[in-house]
């Protein structure tokens, strides 16, 4: 009998470490937040109500709006840059959600294209020993780099338009993902890739049905890092025909010293920044149930 036939792809079925109706008794993590979900909603509250209110004693003792804006003028300017205000159209003519839907757009195709590219690096400088030797210092280089380090040799190359925003969105988001893809994969279970071997399985069965399983906890928080560098980066991509995008909406405000608009940008970007991380947290406990579980 050929020695392909013996394998059987119930061998990742030994990553997992509790069947189905047990894993709806899983335990709360050791390190995790006391009470229930009303206490933790009450204290994040009272918390964003004790900001609110040093925010607003800190804007009336300065008493410099171009320093510390108040929470009104904030919020004065998501309204007029949401609306059409005597003929004016938001902000340099598109409105705020236009802003950040333009600077999403690019945010995640820049991560896609990272985190794909990331993926297939870490397998192989997980898998494949002397290619780690040869380029896991270019990707330690990369990812020592600044993104504005970068960013006026793709427009040298690339000219103004997508092309370099896209590049530095892309180039930012491979290193994280790349490095903790590499550390998962090479670190996999020994005991496991060997019972897939003994099965039958070959080098990229194993890899596909052992190796990769074993590694995703540790893959995805690669990728929630590459997303986090990547809208750490907007701004920087956004700094060059950046309008419409919010990193560009950024960069005229605070050539004008409009303080409060730079700040009305800021909190666009962190809030869109905490939704994207809380669905990567949600597909996270979807796909890889089995985390957290010894």
């Amino acid at each position: 009998m050929p020695r392909t036939s013996a394998w059987r792809p119930s061998v990742t079925t030994l990553l997992a470490p509790a069947s189905a109706p047990e894993r709806t008794a899983k335990p709360a993590p050791a390190l995790a937040p006391g009470g229930g979900l009303r206490r933790r909603v009450a204290l994040r509250l009272l918390a964003l109500v004790a900001l609110g209110l040093l925010w607003e004693i800190s804007a009336r003792v300065l008493n410099n709006p171009a320093f510390v804006p108040s929470p009104a003028a904030v919020w004065h300017q998501l309204i007029v840059t949401s609306t059409t205000h005597d003929g004016i159209r938001g902000y340099s003519g598109h409105l705020l959600i236009e802003h950040l839907g333009v600077s999403l757009r690019r945010i995640v195709i820049g991560s896609a294209i990272g985190i794909a590219g990331g993926l297939v690096i870490g397998v192989l400088l997980g898998t494949v020993g002397w290619l780690r030797v040869i380029a896991e210092p270019v990707v330690t280089f990369v990812r020592a780099l600044p993104p504005l380090a970068y960013f006026s040799l793709f427009i040298i190359w690339f000219g103004i338009d997508e092309t370099p925003k896209l590049w530095l969105l892309s180039i930012a988001a491979l290193p994280p993902v790349a490095v903790a893809t590499a550390a998962a994969v090479h670190g996999a279970p020994s005991g496991l890739v060997e019972a897939a071997r003994a099965l039958g399985a070959s080098r990229w069965q194993s890899i596909r049905d052992v190796v990769l399983p074993s590694a995703l906890p540790e893959i995805f928080t690669g990728i929630r890092l590459a997303v986090g560098v990547a809208y750490s980066s907007v701004v920087a991509a956004e700094t060059i025909n950046g309008v419409p995008g919010i990193g560009g909406m950024i960069r005229d405000a605070q050539r004008y010293s409009q303080t409060d608009v730079v700040v009305l940008g800021l909190f666009a970007i962190g809030l869109s920044g905490l939704l994207i991380d809380a669905l990567l947290r949600i597909a996270e406990e979807r796909l890889i149930p089995w985390r957290g579980i010894s």
